[in-house]
């Protein structure tokens, strides 16, 4: 009991990462900013061009407007706002048989889409109540996709990067955290599918503690419910 929940709780932490991200194929005509980054000409409302820190130049002051900037990939994201439920298939060791459960996830945009966050509720097969909140987003500098998660099954902070197809269809996503066994940092990787507009399907692989081996740990089928509404950056839902 106590290997098969050790293994639970690992897996469990990066259950909902795609729920976040579980959004349709973004068409760029329609996901360029509303507003274009203000410049460091720009005026403040009373008419005054703006006066720069002593040190920075002009194209200082633009790079830092342009990291802030919510674009392309902040609409991506925001295309998941909205409920989802989902249909979870789960294996707590490689050996055993699956557990079959449903969970609830709330995705809304956060700082006018420059972030989305996941709210998820789900019941665990004979552990209880599972609550986990997520926030994700998209870094104009480092040019990736960024996560952090917590959960009521442990007092870890995940932190994990994502990597978008080129036909923009799966995201994989790569998490670290510490194993509570090997006292060690480890890695869970997440890969989302697009299905259709309102149906996702997620599969978490997880290296087993004890043979130092991959296994499929989790399969989410995902449905869309209802939308939220998205922050206006660029979206037309």
């Amino acid at each position: 009991m106590t290997r098969r929940l050790t293994v639970t709780l690992l897996g469990i932490t990066a259950l909902t990462a795609s729920i976040a991200f579980a959004q349709t194929t973004p068409d760029t005509k329609k996901t360029t900013p509303k507003t274009p980054p203000a410049t460091a000409t720009d005026k403040h409302p009373a008419g005054e061009k703006m006066e720069l820190p002593p040190g920075m130049t002009e194209a200082d002051m633009q790079a830092c407007m342009e990291a802030g900037t919510p674009g392309p990939m902040h609409a991506f994201l925001n295309e998941g706002v909205g409920v989802w439920t989902g249909k979870t298939t789960m294996w707590m060791t490689p050996e055993a048989e699956p557990e079959k459960s449903e969970c609830k996830s709330t995705v809304t945009p956060m700082m006018d889409g420059r972030f989305v966050k996941c709210e998820m509720a789900g019941e665990m097969p004979g552990m209880g109540p599972f609550n986990g909140f997520g926030i994700y987003g998209y870094d104009n500098v480092a040019k990736t996709f960024q996560s952090t998660w917590i959960d009521n099954c442990g007092t870890g902070i995940m932190n994990g990067k994502g990597e978008l197809s080129s036909d923009k269809k799966t995201m994989t996503w790569v998490f670290t955290y510490h194993c509570p066994i090997t006292k060690k940092q480890t890695t869970m990787r997440e890969v989302e599918r697009i299905v259709s507009a309102d149906k996702r399907t997620m599969e978490m692989h997880g290296t087993d503690p004890k043979s130092g081996k991959e296994f499929k740990m989790m399969e989410i089928e995902l449905t869309r419910t209802s939308r939220g509404a998205t922050a206006a950056v660029g979206t037309t839902r």
